[in-house]
């Protein structure tokens, strides 16, 4: 059904909370799980910049290796963007994604309308489907 679904973690436990759901989507044979990380674009000095893209390679590279262990297919990609919504969906766009699978703070009302939601801009921004899991059930989930 899904042969490649699209991961965007922050190195956060609530993003990461989403991996068991779709590691069950991802057990049919020939899927692939691209995990996803974006980082800014500018306004980092360069030595916080590299300390930050390492950091990311060392999280996504951890989740890749356990993911692997049980059998799934799995790579990883990090981009540079001021607007991480945008990079998310152009990325599924533009390299044959068929799923977005994230979860989401579950902001309401004006705690919503301060910070916005990636997730909510990225159900914007894309035509490709998406698995979004609220934060109260991904705490339950594990």
């Amino acid at each position: 059904m899904y042969q490649r679904i699209l991961v965007p973690l922050d190195g956060s436990l609530l993003a990461a909370a989403i991996l068991p759901y779709v590691e069950n989507l991802a057990s049919k044979p020939g899927a692939e799980i691209v995990l996803f990380r974006v980082l800014p674009a500018s306004g980092v000095f360069p030595d916080t910049a590299r300390k930050e893209e390492l950091a990311a390679w060392i999280d996504l590279r951890f989740e890749e290796r356990l993911l692997k262990e049980k059998g799934l297919a799995a790579s990883i990609s990090i981009r540079h963007s001021s607007d991480a919504a945008e990079e998310i969906s152009d990325f599924a766009d533009k390299n044959d994604i068929d799923l977005i699978a994230m979860s989401t703070h579950g902001r309401s009302g004006v705690s919503r309308l301060l910070f916005g939601s990636v997730a909510e801009k990225v159900l914007r921004g894309t035509s490709k489907p998406i698995l979004l899991i609220r934060a109260k059930e991904t705490q339950t989930a594990s």
